[in-house]
């Protein structure tokens, strides 16, 4: 009996776009298992609270007995040994995010040797897509219904009128 090979994805998911769901489907013709982990304390400003980013994975990858939905709070490193994965999984679009990409996995190298981080290509036809950019465009009106999951979508129409104010 094999070892089951598991993996990390973490990222902030603000919201998941196709480009993420990309990665995952690809990513589970690796690995048997993928924890899609939403961080909670970047430095980035969220437009949605952790619960919803949860929420909005949850329904996308609810038919994915092998996509386990989580939040950590802690070092990557620790989360990933207690998640009892040796992998990061991370997805690169461009070469300006490799840069960035290769800084983080070497760092997480130096915390923990045993962790390694794999890097997968974004497919072609999301490699243009960005939680920011989708952000962007749905808050002045864009139709982003193509380029995030159903679940996505109606929050971000919850989320935004149509004069591109935020609902409170």
């Amino acid at each position: 009996m094999h070892k089951k090979k598991i993996a990390v994805y973490p990222g902030t998911f603000d919201p998941v776009t196709n480009g993420h769901y990309d990665i995952i489907q690809r990513g589970l013709k690796i690995f048997d298992k993928l924890v899609v982990a939403v961080t909670t304390n970047g430095s980035k400003n969220p437009l949605f609270p952790v619960e919803e980013r949860l929420y909005m994975l949850s329904e996308t990858f609810k038919d994915m007995p092998n996509v386990k939905i989580d939040s950590f709070d802690c070092l990557l490193v620790d989360y990933v040994a207690a998640q009892g994965a040796e992998t990061i999984l991370r997805g690169l679009r461009a070469v300006s995010d490799f840069e960035y990409e290769f800084q983080m996995a070497l760092m997480n190298r130096k915390l923990n040797k045993s962790i390694q981080t794999v890097f997968l290509m974004t497919g072609m036809r999301w490699i243009f897509i960005s939680s920011s950019i989708i952000k962007e465009a749905s808050q002045f009106g864009g139709d982003t219904r193509k380029l995030v999951p159903d679940a996505v979508y109606k929050k971000l129409k919850e989320k935004f009128n149509k004069n591109g104010s935020m609902e409170t």
